[in-house]
């Protein structure tokens, strides 16, 4: 199930929203994972392997265009496919 030849390599920083410059489609074709200090995360919006970093949405604060505000929560981050 996990064919890894088809499969694009996972770029340095992703991230899941559209309108960022960070945003790969071929990439969301496949079930990615996130792991930020050694535990899997299922809300990361954006992530940064070189720099250590994820963005996950905030509970209930919003920003002025209504999109949820990103908090950056800090460690050694690890992406791969499931």
């Amino acid at each position: 199930m996990n064919d890894t030849s088809s499969q694009p390599a996972l770029p340095d920083r992703l991230s899941i929203n559209p309108r960022s410059p960070h945003h790969v489609a071929a990439v969301f074709e496949h079930e990615i994972g996130i792991r930020i200090n050694g535990k899997e995360r299922f809300d990361v919006e954006e992530y940064c392997i070189s720099e250590g970093w994820v963005k996950v949405a905030s509970a209930k604060a919003l920003d002025r265009r209504g999109q949820p505000l990103l908090v950056t929560v800090k460690g050694t981050v690890e992406s791969f496919y499931r």
